[in-house]
């Protein structure tokens, strides 16, 4: 059976200014299916930004999950995030969901998987942060990483730059990026 490939997801945060990037294509084998996908979203009433790498009906349900512990824990994403990753290891049904997610809000940036993970990206020299996930994560994440440490870039500048540098490296990548920011 074919899989699924084709996601780059960037976050990335600077002066207190938070911008997700999502690139569009999904691949199937050797073919791309859809060169438009939306793989970021809003959550929390707009004050949680998230976006998806893996099987879209997974991640759906992951988000759904995510936006309840989201209401459960008061919008704390840490503890949303951590309990979230509690039950997405234990529980058998959802364990076997292959995707994984990248969350941020105003003061957390959190990648989650279904092994328990919740892992916060080092705040770098001179500030700022970055996460990325996805087939083209690594590339967008040292763009954006060389970015922050070398420019002074905003935020959905930094992530624009990087994910078209991605994008022209990842043949599971493309530049119908979608954005989501906090300011």
């Amino acid at each position: 059976m074919l899989s699924f490939h084709g996601t780059t997801i960037l976050c990335v945060r600077r002066d207190g200014h938070v911008a997700m990037a999502g690139d569009g294509q999904v691949t199937l084998g050797k073919t791309v299916m859809k060169a438009t996908a939306r793989k970021v979203r809003r959550l929390a009433e707009g004050q949680v930004v998230a976006g998806f790498a893996g099987a879209t009906a997974d991640a759906f349900q992951l988000f759904e999950l995510f936006e309840k512990k989201l209401k459960e824990h008061a919008r704390s994403l840490p503890r949303a995030s951590v309990e979230l990753a509690k039950q997405w290891r234990t529980d058998r049904i959802l364990r076997r969901l292959e995707a994984l997610l990248l969350v941020a809000d105003k003061e957390n940036l959190l990648v989650l998987s279904g092994s328990g993970d919740v892992i916060e990206p080092d705040t770098l020299p001179g500030g700022g942060a970055a996460a990325a996930i996805g087939s083209g994560g690594p590339y967008a994440l040292a763009a954006a990483r060389a970015l922050l440490g070398h420019s002074a870039l905003g935020a959905r500048q930094v992530a624009e730059e990087a994910m078209k540098l991605a994008a022209e490296i990842c043949i599971y990548t493309n530049t119908n990026l979608t954005f989501e920011e906090l300011p």
